[in-house]
């Protein structure tokens, strides 16, 4: 009888008895041994805790992206809600308190997710074309509200304690990021309502069946992504005490090929919050390694494609072989 892959899964470690998971981690630690090995600067802590900074945003609306993209959706009005949570977050914060503008853009983007949902949910337009069109709106909800002028918070300083903030050698950026994946991941494997979600993105008429309010989850996937976004809008307005509504018209992408990587399916009822940080993690790292080597930019973007092509054909491959 030919050995099945259960039989020869079982001497490694229990970590990598997924292809999935093996499929991000290999490449991953790879990638940063040889970038160890090829750059000096690469293995100090300075550009690896800059490498975090810069991600962190984008980590936090992967995550909650994720849960999303186990639904059974996607969501590609990430990058317009980003950038108009973070403009009116930093114009409400020249006339009000630091506080009440971050609890304005966390309700705000939680809106903005909840509308997508009912969109999705409700009315059933295909989550695609209803968060592209979403995201146009947004946009020029942005637009309309800046004036297309950027919004430059040098006279509200404090508003820069949100991401750069320091704990132990760590900004507050990182450990904001580090918090919500922590929750989103545990909400996903650990609780009811993960659960639900997974069952919503595997089957969503079986789920129904057995008493599940898929149309309630998927609003809850999509309230906690708008609300992401806005948060990661707000970290970067922080960081750089400024923000354009023009921002994040390439984000939504950048994020989806994140979640791809790390091994969720494009076809939902399967994907992991810590794979999809490996995922963002490993195109960081790409960008960051071809920064340090010195190597043309371009090929970047060709790798970056590649990868992506690889990663969504293991995944239908996969999907087959399940038939």
């Amino acid at each position: 009888m030919p050995q099945t892959t259960e039989n020869w899964t079982r001497f490694l470690p229990s970590s990598m008895r997924s292809w999935r998971n093996a499929g991000i981690i290999l490449p991953f630690v790879i990638l940063f041994i040889s970038l160890s090995i090829a750059s000096d600067p690469f293995l100090r802590t300075v550009n690896l805790l800059n490498i975090l900074d810069q991600q962190s945003g984008i980590l936090i609306i992967a995550a909650a992206g994720t849960l999303i993209l186990v639904s059974g959706s996607i969501d590609l009005s990430v990058g317009a809600t980003y950038a108009l949570v973070g403009c009116v977050s930093a114009q409400y914060a020249l006339t009000h308190s630091v506080f009440s503008s971050v609890v304005l853009g966390l309700l705000l983007g939680l809106g903005v997710g909840i509308v997508n949902g009912v969109v999705v949910a409700i009315l059933k337009i295909n989550s695609l074309i209803a968060t592209l069109a979403m995201s146009f709106v947004i946009g020029g909800l942005g637009s309309k509200i800046t004036e297309g002028n950027l919004i430059v918070l040098a006279e509200k300083p404090e508003y820069g304690k949100i991401a750069q903030s320091s704990l132990l050698g760590v900004n507050s950026s990182i450990w904001i990021m580090v918090f919500v994946v922590i929750i989103l991941g545990f909400l996903l494997t650990r609780t009811t309502t993960g659960r639900y979600i997974i069952a919503a993105g595997g089957n969503s008429q079986a789920a129904r069946l057995a008493g599940i309010r898929v149309s309630l989850v998927k609003i809850i996937a999509f309230g906690l992504s708008g609300m992401a976004a806005g948060l990661a809008g707000m970290i970067d307005a922080s960081r750089v005490l400024s923000a354009s509504a023009a921002l994040g018209s390439t984000l939504a992408f950048t994020v989806l090929a994140g979640i791809v990587v790390g091994g969720t399916s494009i076809a939902g009822g399967e994907g992991s919050v810590w794979r999809t940080v490996i995922g963002v993690l490993f195109i960081a790292l790409i960008g960051n390694g071809f920064d340090l080597i010195g190597i043309d930019p371009l090929y970047k973007q060709i790798t970056l494609g590649g990868i992506l092509l690889i990663a969504v054909g293991l995944d239908a491959w996969a999907r087959n072989n399940r038939r």
